[in-house]
């Protein structure tokens, strides 16, 4: 018991010290399959579709008594654009929400988002997109559920003891603002390529549990997202995200391929999605998944190699993702607002 417990408050202080921005923000390692948490000039960047529905959970610190579980659930849909012409334009409305929660004590984030993106197609090739967020966030903990060192009777941590701290659950609310722009080339129909830069916490909100004056820094990021039909076979999708915050950073690249399982032009086409990913100076990232027709599922896992990995007891992160994506009437299948390798 003693030896968890002092686990626990091990991690906890190189988590405080470490330099990334997952010690200050949550995330997933499948960043492109949480799109309103990425930038929300993601609300229904979506030409092939007309909604979409997803979510995400991750697993991580399992070697803590009690692991941190990440939770997120989105749905997203276009207003106008009825893709008969590669000029339309149009609307994106959005809404996610996230729950992270950590270690014993409970820990816990529990956010509502709403977005909205405006869509504007220039030509066949090129399209601009802009994104607004806002949202309502509840950080939590629970006191009665963590121990302390003056519960320590000389063999155990005797939970029936007082430990002169406050008793119950502690709570904070706050506002959030977010923006972004995506800008998406499409040079022709074997190639496609999305640049996003977004910034969070843009009105650097107040948190604090006690009437403080802690302020959170606003957020950017860079995302690059790009496929390459190499035949009709094979799909490349190299992607990058980079995030910085009070001098904490994350940068995370890698590449997912896409096998064509059947012909790419069947209304239920299937594919197995193979990808390794790298988070600079942290972990290596294994992924796997399978989509059929709009229905995508994946997993990963995170293989720690920064000096966190003793910690951890070689257990590293673990993730999955599902989400779906339809057409408002059948008879509209095939219809996109310009051509993308992904699906073609």
């Amino acid at each position: 018991m003693i030896t968890k417990k002092l686990l626990y408050i091990t991690v906890l202080l190189a988590l405080c010290g470490m330099n990334k921005a997952t010690a200050q923000s949550m995330h997933f390692s499948q960043y492109y399959n949480s799109p309103l948490l990425l930038n929300p000039a993601n609300t229904a960047l979506m030409p092939e579709y007309d909604y979409r529905l997803g979510a995400n959970f991750r697993n991580q610190w399992a070697a803590l008594p009690v692991p941190y579980n990440t939770v997120d659930a989105f749905g997203d849909f276009k207003i106008g654009g009825n893709g008969e012409t590669v000029h339309n334009n149009w609307l994106g409305l959005g809404g996610a929400i996230f729950s992270d929660k950590a270690g014993s004590g409970s820990l816990a984030l529990l956010q509502f988002q709403f977005s909205a993106a405006y869509h504007l197609n220039f030509n066949e090739k090129s399209m601009l997109s802009f994104g607004l967020s806002g949202g309502y966030v509840q950080r939590s903990v629970n006191y009665d559920a963590l121990t302390f060192d003056n519960q320590w009777d000389g063999l155990s941590f005797n939970t029936h003891m007082p430990n002169g701290e406050r008793v119950g659950v502690l709570k904070t609310n706050f506002t959030t603002i977010g923006a972004g722009l995506n800008y998406a080339y499409i040079p022709n129909e074997e190639a496609y390529i999305n640049v996003g830069i977004g910034v969070a916490n843009i009105n650097q909100p107040i948190e604090s549990f006690y009437n403080g004056s802690n302020q959170i820094s606003m957020r950017p990021n860079f995302n690059l997202d790009m496929l390459f039909r190499t035949s009709d076979k094979l799909i490349l999708n190299p992607s990058a995200y980079f995030t910085a915050q009070n001098g904490a950073s994350e940068l995370v690249f890698g590449s997912l391929t896409r096998i064509n399982m059947t012909s790419p032009r069947d209304p239920k086409a299937s594919q197995l999605i193979l990808g390794l990913y790298d988070r600079w100076n942290d972990a290596i990232i294994g992924v796997i998944g399978y989509q059929i027709g709009g229905l995508q599922f994946m997993a990963n896992y995170d293989f720690t190699l920064s000096t966190l990995s003793p910690y951890n007891a070689a257990y590293g992160a673990f993730e999955v993702s599902l989400i779906y994506g339809g057409v408002y009437y059948k008879n509209k299948g095939g219809k996109k607002m310009y051509s993308c390798p992904r699906f073609n």
